[in-house]
């Protein structure tokens, strides 16, 4: 049941970031260092005292502005966002060749991803966001934060949220026998990431008795949540950040 909370808070958010109003981010880049690269997130500072932090992982385009629009969503919403970058300052592939090379990159290196998304996380503790965090992505960051929860590895995660993400889960690894609540959010006509991958996802998390919701939202399309893109549908996009907030709302 959706609270009162994620229902309210639907109107202004989307407005702002649909075009209503033309956005301006109220957060900051941040610079910030692994080994020997440099990579640049975003931090958006709750509106009062913080109630958790909301880990972001961008889709196959890099960390642009849908990721700040998200991140400052959250920050109306109470909640310290950072949105992490996993290919490093400045690369923020445009064509397609580009996207699936960076991407690809990363799907073969599991071990790599993981240690970008954890220093991520380590960085927006050091700018001072609260220690209880959730993980969630989009497409490519969605299944970047399903890799986070098979992994077990990162500290103080509340859950886990996909949306229109990948969830398969690579040969050689499992879940752990337990994980903290999960929520996927699905569309109905997506191409890109089968039924048949979200079945199975609901039998691995059926073995290990995990607490996981998937919502399946009809006639919606691989990427339904980006805004101004042709796949984006208002319905699934509304209906699913309310269902995020909840989540939020009940774990943080």
């Amino acid at each position: 049941m959706r609270s009162a909370l994620a229902l309210l808070a639907l109107p202004a958010s989307l407005g702002l970031a649909t075009g209503a109003h033309a956005f301006t981010p109220a957060g900051n880049d941040i610079v910030y260092e692994v080994g020997d690269e440099t990579f640049e997130g975003y931090y958006a500072a709750a509106s009062g005292e913080a109630s958790g932090t909301v880990l972001i992982v961008h889709d196959w385009n890099g960390l642009d502005d849908y990721e700040r629009q998200r991140a400052d969503m959250l920050a109306e919403q109470g909640y310290d966002a950072f949105a992490v970058d996993l290919f490093g300052q400045g690369n923020r592939p445009e064509t397609l060749d580009a996207r699936q090379e960076a991407t690809r990159a990363l799907y073969s290196d599991r071990e790599r991803m993981r240690e970008l998304t954890l220093a991520g996380l380590a960085e927006a503790r050091e700018q001072g966001a609260a220690e209880s965090v959730v993980i969630m992505g989009y497409c490519f960051g969605g299944a970047v934060a399903l890799e986070i929860a098979r992994s077990d590895e990162a500290d103080n995660v509340a859950g886990y949220t996909s949306f229109h993400g990948g969830v398969a889960t690579p040969d050689g690894q499992e879940w752990p026998e337990e994980v903290p609540p999960l929520l996927i959010a699905h569309g109905g006509a997506d191409t890109s990431v089968t039924m048949e991958d979200v079945s199975g996802l609901v039998e691995e998390l059926e073995a290990i008795e995990a607490t996981y919701e998937i919502q399946i939202y009809s006639g919606a399309p691989h990427g339904f949540t980006v805004f101004g893109d042709e796949r984006y549908q208002q319905r699934a996009d509304e209906q699913s950040w309310a269902a995020f907030l909840s989540l939020l709302e009940e774990v943080l």
